[in-house]
């Protein structure tokens, strides 16, 4: 059972590529198989049709896909954009969904495996609005299974101990808790 970790952001100081990788940490920390990747890694114009009909999905769109696939369970961190998802994380999932496979319809790869999803930000309401998004885009949009359980950092900025853990410790215990949930749900969902 292998989860995968990201962040919708790709700012080098972003406190949401800190807390994926800080989830990540948790999940290896409790023997569980994960992976962090960073979406700079993975660069995609942002989703245009005009584009896909000219040159069809982006080859970065392509391998991400395949990545996801090798994961039972996905976390993302979200940062929040007036009071939303980042253009990045959308046009991330929305490119994914148009590398088809013959009779696929592209939404395969979301709705075989479960997610989770939490969010950090400088403000006082840690990321929530874009976390409200996100889950209607999982799953209303494209059918994914997201877990109920999930983290809004707030006040991200002053939030992370030098090593990277939470200074807040019962924010700490409750980010263990949303990635072993995540676990469980991806282990029962993988099985057959």
């Amino acid at each position: 059972m292998r989860i995968l970790f990201f962040a919708g952001s790709t700012r080098q100081g972003s406190y949401n590529k800190k807390l994926a990788r800080l989830a990540q940490h948790i999940a290896s920390a409790n023997g569980i198989e994960g992976v962090f990747v960073d979406l700079t890694d993975y660069p995609m114009p942002l989703y245009n049709g005009d584009l896909e009909a000219e040159q069809g999905p982006p080859l970065k769109a392509a391998e991400f896909k395949a990545l996801l696939t090798e994961y039972q369970g996905v976390f993302i961190a979200s940062p929040e954009y007036n009071s939303s998802v980042t253009p990045l994380l959308k046009s991330t999932l929305d490119w994914v969904t148009r590398v088809r496979g013959k009779g696929e319809t592209g939404l395969e790869v979301y709705r075989s495996r479960v997610f989770a999803i939490s969010g950090a930000s400088p403000g006082n309401y840690g990321a929530m609005r874009s976390l409200l998004h996100l889950r209607q885009i999982l799953e209303v949009g494209i059918g994914a299974t997201v877990i109920p359980q999930q983290l809004a950092l707030p006040r991200a900025g002053d939030a992370f101990e030098e090593d990277g853990g939470l200074k807040d410790k019962a924010l700490q215990a409750a980010l263990k808790g949303v990635v072993e949930a995540l676990a469980v749900a991806a282990r029962k969902s993988a099985s057959p």
